[in-house]
Formats: structure tokens, C-alpha cells, sequence
């Protein structure tokens, strides 16, 4: 594989470095054990149904951020005719996802790896009140130069907006040497490609490019990176 000269590496957060899978597993169950109500894998993937669907939505610019946070368990309960909109129950879930820090197979020491030889950053669509303290506490946050959180910057990812601002911010100017890693089609291979830099898919679970978006770089684990960008290590 031809090594390009990349200065600049931008990371997804959650499915790329952080597991999400874990921390949105554990939260669900100590949320729902709080509040009494019965919870199994048909409760679960009920909500990770309604989850998904409204995320999609935010994505595409159809629902706001708010909309989706306490919104999704409201609709899930209608489903399981609990008499709760969902918004009290939301903020205990956002609470424990927060306390969340589980990370990704060999994360901690790619990065800190590469870190030694480019400048990182978190490029994510997370929310505010849980990716700081879950960055600072899964030991992350200290390799990365900066964070860039869609909640912050105002737009988010795809949105070519969400790029321009951040690449104000970055302190490399030429897009030829930034490279995107994230695990998500929709937000980060299709944000990093109308934003005109290089894109790396993580994708574990081999899952299919559907739509075949331009994708530069695919791999299964984070030491694969390695192979990408060794070259300067």
C-alpha cells in the first residue's frame, strides 16, 4: 500500500475509539433498574430501533439534537404503554452514559502511538454532556489537540459547515495531508468526502457500502492504521 505524507489525523469518537455498544448497554440497564421498569433484549432493541431511526433523522437535518435525546424513550414507551414522556428518564440515562469510558480493542495504544508523529483530533457528533468526561476519563483526551464536538461547533457531521469550521481550527492547511477515520457511512466516510480529504472506514463488524461511497481506506481493526500512516511512525 503507497504511504500518503498525512500531518493530521481526525478521529471519530463513539465506534471508532470509544465503545459506544458497551457504554450505551450499561447505561440502558442501570437506567432502566433505577426506575423500575422491566428491560430484556426486546425492550432493547426496540429502543436502539427508535434510536437509530431518529438519529438518521438528525443526520439528515430533519430533527434537532434535543428532538432526538428526549424524544426516543418517550416513543418507546408508548410502545410499552408506560404512562412516562420519557424526559426525566432521559436526563438519569444521559447521566449514566457519561460515567460510560469503555474503549475500543487496542485504542489507547494506537493512539498514544501516533500521537508521537501527527496531530489528532476528535471530530464527533456526541453530545456535550457526555463525550468530555467519557474522552478524559477512557485516558483519551490527553493525545488529541483539540476536540470537536457537533454540538459546539454549531453544524455536524456530514455537513460540509461542520468541516470548514473545524478546519479553521487545525493547524495543518493542506487538506492532501488530513485523513478522516470513523466508523459511521452517513456521518464520517460522507463528511470527510465532501469535505475533500481522505477517509478511513473502521468497520468490525464488516459491514457493506451500501450506497459505495468513495472510501480511501477500510479496516477492520485500529492497528491496521499503522499500514496507512507507519510510514511516519
Amino acid at each position: 500500500m503507497d504511504m500518503k505524507n498525512y500531518t493530521t489525523l481526525l478521529f471519530d469518537a463513539d465506534g471508532t475509539l470509544l465503545d459506544f455498544d458497551a457504554c450505551e448497554d450499561d447505561a440502558l440497564k442501570e437506567t432502566f433498574r433505577y426506575y423500575g421498569y422491566p428491560y430484556n433484549e426486546q425492550i432493547k432493541r426496540a429502543y436502539l430501533a427508535i434510536n437509530k431511526e431518529l438519529w438518521s433523522a438528525y443526520e439528515n437535518g430533519e430533527k434537532t439534537r434535543e428532538d432526538v435525546i428526549y424524544s426516543r424513550f418517550g416513543k418507546l414507551f408508548q410502545q410499552l404503554q408506560i404512562d412516562d414522556d420519557g424526559i426525566a428518564f432521559a436526563n438519569t440515562y444521559l447521566a449514566a452514559l457519561s460515567r460510560g469510558h469503555q474503549v475500543i480493542p487496542d485504542a489507547l495504544e494506537v493512539i498514544s502511538t501516533l500521537a508521537k508523529s501527527f496531530d489528532l483530533y476528535i471530530v464527533t457528533n456526541g453530545v456535550i454532556q457526555t463525550q468530555y468526561r467519557r474522552l478524559k476519563e477512557s485516558k483519551l483526551q490527553s493525545w488529541f489537540q483539540d476536540v470537536f464536538i457537533s454540538e459546539e461547533i454549531g453544524y455536524r457531521k456530514p455537513q460540509k459547515e461542520y468541516f470548514t469550521t473545524c478546519f479553521a481550527r487545525i493547524k495543518e492547511k493542506d487538506p492532501n495531508k488530513l485523513l478522516l477515520i470513523g466508523d459511521s457511512l452517513a456521518s464520517d466516510m460522507q463528511g470527510g468526502f465532501h469535505a475533500g480529504i481522505d477517509t478511513c472506514w473502521f468497520n468490525p463488524k464488516q459491514l457493506s457500502n451500501e450506497h459505495s461511497l468513495p472510501i480511501t481506506y477500510e479496516i477492520r481493526q485500529l492497528k491496521e492504521l499503522y499500514n496507512i500512516v507507519g510510514g511516519s511512525i
